[in-house]
């Protein structure tokens, strides 16, 4: 038998159980979109965060705490609780090569408006985050070296704590509580947006002398950003500052450092690889939902060959051989799953875009995704299909005569 004639039995069998198709095709339309929709939210993380570190810069550095062991067991990056202020300050005294220092912490804290209140990002920081992160206040100002001096308890806010807290109303020089410290509102931030589902812009910064000695009560560092003055600088700067922050933390030479620096590149590669092994696992989450619409198929196809047991013995009586069969239940199998990828994919891009307007995440959607999800389709209905094939074209046509 003709593939086309196949297809033409297939297409009928199929029209003949219009809701029973539809039902069975709705497992791959749902995994199919999903893993789309999936893939493209991870792909859509990795390349805003890839857009806002490249922002920054290549010619900026982070200094971070160092890792912590006991015997074998060793913890993970900023463990220990290392860098002080007095570094970033002897960082900008004594380094050749460094523009800019921006030391920085950041905690969660309670931040009140009148009879409004959000949890909100507090960052600690100085005048040179500006720079060294590359935004702005495009409302008001923002604090200056004095302010930092002084543990003067001023901030600004980001675009979203505008929205959730203020309104309409104008913020700058309005006061907030953060902690039940009341704070004025001195600029607003430019927008950022969100970098994956973490929102840049629910946050308040505010100067770190103030963060640390009136509001969280801490004398240790989360990070030091610093601007390198040239970009063929980069090793000598990073040698330099090994060097100085060896010296103030007084480590021998037999000692391993307590701190890390690395470059935007180094920072953008562990970045890429986690959001990356982020979408594999939400595209292997997706994929479940095709396996599970891919058994949807298989049990159908069981049924339909019970149903039309003596329709096999008849067409096996009259010539038809195994595999002309075998071949006109793969087909139905394959027909049921194309189609509903051709659905899922046009679910996926759609969903996907929908979650991008909605929610304000960036999404990618790659053609190599589709090709994925659609070639995956077509496997699990052929992969799903050959059991029931198998079966219908092993039938006995004699027993599948006497079948009622």
């Amino acid at each position: 038998m003709r593939i086309k004639e196949s297809v033409h039995i297939a297409r009928r069998s199929l029209m003949g159980n219009k809701m029973r198709s539809s039902l069975t095709m709705l497992g791959v339309i749902i995994g199919v979109a999903a893993i789309i929709a999936m893939i493209s939210i991870g792909n859509g993380a990795k390349a805003d965060i890839s857009e806002r570190i490249k922002s920054l810069g290549s010619n900026v550095l982070q200094i971070r705490p160092g890792t912590q062991a006991f015997g074998p067991v060793r913890f993970g990056a900023g463990s220990v609780q290392t860098l002080k202020y007095e570094d970033a300050q002897m960082i900008r005294e004594k380094s050749k090569f460094i523009s800019y220092v921006e030391p920085q912490i950041s905690r969660q804290a309670q931040v009140k408006f009148g009879n409004k209140n959000d949890n909100i990002e507090i960052i600690g920081t100085t005048p040179d985050f500006q720079r060294t992160q590359n935004t702005k206040a495009v409302k008001g100002n923002f604090f200056t070296d004095a302010d930092v001096l002084f543990r003067e308890k001023v901030c600004l806010i980001g675009q979203t704590v505008v929205t959730n807290l203020f309104g309409n109303t104008d913020p700058i020089g309005q006061k907030i509580k953060i902690n039940n410290i009341e704070f004025r509102i001195l600029g607003v931030l430019e927008k950022k947006g969100s970098m994956g589902p973490f929102d840049q812009d629910n946050r308040v910064i505010i100067p770190i002398t103030t963060a640390m000695k009136r509001v969280f009560g801490i004398d240790y560092l989360r990070s030091i950003s610093v601007e390198v003055n040239d970009a063929k600088n980069m090793e000598l700067a990073k040698e330099e500052l090994t060097t100085l922050l060896r010296r103030q933390h007084r480590l021998p030479p037999n000692k391993q450092s307590d701190f890390n620096i690395q470059d935007q590149s180094a920072f953008l590669e562990t970045l890429e690889k986690t959001s990356q092994s982020f979408t594999y696992l939400l595209g292997g989450i997706a994929a479940v939902s095709l396996i599970v619409g891919g058994i949807g198929i298989m049990n159908i196809m069981l049924v339909s060959v019970t149903e039309r047991t003596r329709e096999i013995g008849t067409r096996k009586a009259i010539g038809a051989k195994r595999r002309d069969i075998l071949l006109q239940f793969l087909v139905e199998s394959l027909i049921l799953s194309l189609i509903g990828g051709i659905i899922g994919i046009l679910l996926g891009v759609g969903g996907a875009n929908l979650i991008s307007k909605i929610a304000g995440w960036k999404t990618v959607i790659s053609v190599g995704a589709i090709l994925l999800a659609f070639l995956f389709s077509a496997s699990i209905g052929i992969f799903f299909g050959i059991y029931p094939a198998r079966k219908a074209a092993r039938l006995n046509p004699i027993e599948a005569l006497r079948y009622e």
